[in-house]
């Protein structure tokens, strides 16, 4: 029973509580618990720029990620086309990922973002001017492709590794969880739009769509203040890469949550075949496309919106674990059920949903375990694993769906899934044995002593 105390004022005899709210059934209070945490965009200024930045960029990279596979697929109509995609982007990742978080470490984070978000807009500017040329050149598309994942693989661990420089660290589980919610939002709406406009306009205008989009990310960053490296940050160089490697095979529970990321992408994540599956098996055209793109985004959407439990979950490795079963579960049942395109948009959904929960959990358990002077250089593996991981995804699907068909694809990935999940918690039990105090963030060890919070902003204007 929820009761008042002696001390709370009297309720208004005109408006009773409502029957379930008396019983403790369903509490005001509880339900604010499970909603996101959205303090980080009201409190933290420069947390709020580069926030509203990504969001509007986010938005243009999210149409890009919808235009590209398509063109690749009207120029080839070929899945393998795409699956070369996924391998193209992959190498500078491998390549440039652990060389770019040691740049993190060890230089202003602000000026390198303001470089990387040039050099995307500009490979944006590159995809549009092919796709204008009557007949463009197919390994075009892919040189382009190669330069922007290695400008990305620069650019996310930075973007990542900053965040606990910008609020304190009270607010840090929040900041991460309102930071999924808003890549949750324009991954809804992007591929949605961005079948819209490539069906209206062509991929060309839906290329410079995401050019103009970079505006706002680029103004964020010129807006905020400086975000210096740590006092003893390493040079950049190979021994400083080593050093990020050790301490993150020294953090079981960190190479955990890498481990089990990358189980879930390689063998659940059937985005490559989207294509094929809109075009050919569901026969929804262009829009169902989008549809197929949004519906795991929709889900992440609404998890990301109902994250606030996150931050007091006493076993959040438990919580990672049964997130990414469900992902499993739910990519399996997609594809048992193309007969009915709806009920194949739901499972991705859930899948979403399920997979926005292990990603909030696991940033925060790798961020919070980590000292700001490695923050760029275990962000950088973590940054390797997340996009690495659905590329080779994308490239084992393809090649599944070319020998065997999409359906059977998307099957036997998601059983797999299940199986790689049992055989990670078998390698690493520190994943379902970690526990965290009621009232800590993950990461923090019982009984440790907190690190004083980061100011807001690094340094006075």
């Amino acid at each position: 029973m929820f009761e008042p105390s002696d001390s709370s004022p009297p309720r208004p005899e005109s408006r009773p509580e409502p029957a379930l709210i008396r019983r403790g059934r369903l509490h005001p209070s509880r339900l604010r618990g499970l909603l996101v945490d959205l303090e980080p965009v009201r409190r933290d200024r420069d947390f709020r720029m580069l926030w509203l930045g990504q969001l509007v960029s986010g938005l243009g990279r999210q149409v890009t990620v919808v235009a590209l596979p398509l063109e690749l697929w009207e120029l080839t109509r070929n899945p393998l086309a795409i699956g070369l995609l996924a391998i193209v982007q992959l190498i500078p990742i491998l390549v440039f990922a652990l060389g770019g978080g040691a740049v993190a470490d060890a230089v202003d984070r602000r000026r390198l973002l303001l470089v990387t978000q040039i050099c995307l807009a500009a490979t944006s500017a590159a995809f549009a001017f092919l796709a204008f040329m009557p007949a463009p050149p197919l390994w075009g598309f892919y040189v382009v492709a190669f330069v922007a994942a290695g400008i990305g693989a620069v650019d996310q661990p930075t973007r990542s590794s900053a965040i606990p420089r910008l609020v304190p660290r009270e607010r840090l589980q929040a900041a991460i969880a309102v930071n999924w919610l808003s890549f949750q939002t324009v991954a809804v709406a992007g591929p949605i739009f961005g079948g819209i406009l490539v069906q209206l306009a062509g991929v060309a205008w839906a290329f410079s769509f995401d050019v103009a989009t970079f505006t706002a990310s680029i103004a964020a960053v010129l807006l905020i203040a400086p975000i210096p490296p740590h006092p003893g940050a390493t040079r950049p160089g190979l021994g400083a890469v080593a050093e990020g490697l050790r301490f993150a095979r020294s953090r079981k529970i960190v190479l955990a949550t890498f481990a089990i990321d990358f189980d879930a992408m390689v063998f659940g994540m059937p985005s490559s075949l989207f294509p094929q599956l809109a075009l050919t098996v569901f026969n929804v055209g262009t829009a169902g496309y989008g549809l197929l793109n949004a519906a795991p985004a929709l889900g992440a959407f609404v998890g990301s919106a109902l994250t606030g439990w996150t931050g007091h979950a006493r076993r959040p490795g438990r919580a990672v674990a049964v997130s990414v079963a469900g992902w499993g579960a739910a990519i399996t049942a997609f594809g048992l059920l193309t007969a009915s395109f709806p009920l194949a948009l739901l499972c991705l959904a859930v899948a979403g949903g399920a997979d926005v929960i292990s990603a909030v959990l696991r940033a925060s358990i790798v961020l919070l375990e980590t000292p700001d002077q490695l923050r760029g250089r275990v962000m950088s593996i973590h940054t390797l694993v997340v996009t690495s991981g659905p590329r080779l995804g994308d490239a084992e699907a393809a090649v599944v769906a070319a020998l065997a068909g999409p359906q059977l694809s998307v099957i036997s990935g998601g059983i797999l899934c299940l199986l790689g999940l049992a055989a990670v918690l078998r390698l690493f039990p520190q994943m379902l044995s970690y526990e965290v105090e009621r009232g800590e963030p993950p990461g923090v060890p019982p009984g440790a002593p907190s690190e004083a919070p980061t100011p807001a902003v690094p340094e006075p204007r």
